[in-house]
């Protein structure tokens, strides 16, 4: 016998945090890896972005201003110089590009 099965105390507790996970908001969930940001300069032409961002914990790095190309370019159409945004970005090919983007809350 566990101490989960001899305890009816932690047989509560453990059912009740698997409930408050269970029921976290999604949106919190896909969130907590974005990154904020600040568009600079939305480039159409050469599907690039220029985003002043805080530290990009994934990648280890610092908070700078730097041009990233996009995922996809639909992304630029929904955003503009000045945009409050959260964002995830990704190093493929040697090049960091923007794999998500949304409007900061």
């Amino acid at each position: 016998m566990t101490l989960h099965e001899r305890n009816p105390t932690m047989r509560l507790m453990t059912a009740i945090f698997l409930a408050a996970l269970a029921a976290a908001p999604v949106h919190a969930q896909q969130s907590a890896g974005m990154a904020d940001g600040e568009i600079r300069k939305v480039d159409k032409d050469a599907k690039k972005i220029t985003i002043k961002h805080g530290p990009l914990q994934k990648l280890d790095m610092p908070a700078m201003t730097m041009v990233f190309q996009v995922k996809d370019p639909a992304m630029l159409a929904r955003v503009k110089a000045g945009d409050k945004v959260k964002f995830e970005a990704e190093k493929v090919g040697g090049a960091f590009v923007v794999t998500r983007i949304e409007p900061a809350n």
